[in-house]
């Protein structure tokens, strides 16, 4: 799912962290940043996001939720959910941590 999220008060890094996200790196593939939030103690399932691009005070983040690890080594397949009324949810939670400033 693609959101875009207002940059006018903070930057990126600081609404993700108070949305409960990590930085996990940079993607090899893509290129891009990405971070995650875990919501119980083992590594998946977890919400994924990327930042596709942090234009004029905005940000584009693809966001998802992984429920597994990838099943091949060097595989990106994974059992991942890229829409629906979880990942919804969690969306508009981090436009939510925008406004919480």
């Amino acid at each position: 799912m693609i959101i875009t999220i207002p940059l006018a008060q903070e930057p990126l890094q600081t609404i993700l962290r108070r949305a409960g996200y990590a930085p996990e790196g940079i993607d090899p593939r893509s290129g891009e940043f990405s971070y995650v939030r875990r919501f119980v103690s083992a590594p998946y399932p977890r919400f994924h996001l990327f930042v596709k691009s942090v234009i004029n005070k905005e940000a584009v983040l693809n966001i998802h939720l992984d429920q597994k690890k990838p099943s091949y080594a060097g595989s990106p397949a994974h059992g991942g959910e890229y829409d629906g009324p979880v990942v919804s949810e969690e969306a508009a939670r981090i436009c939510r941590a925008v406004t919480a400033n």
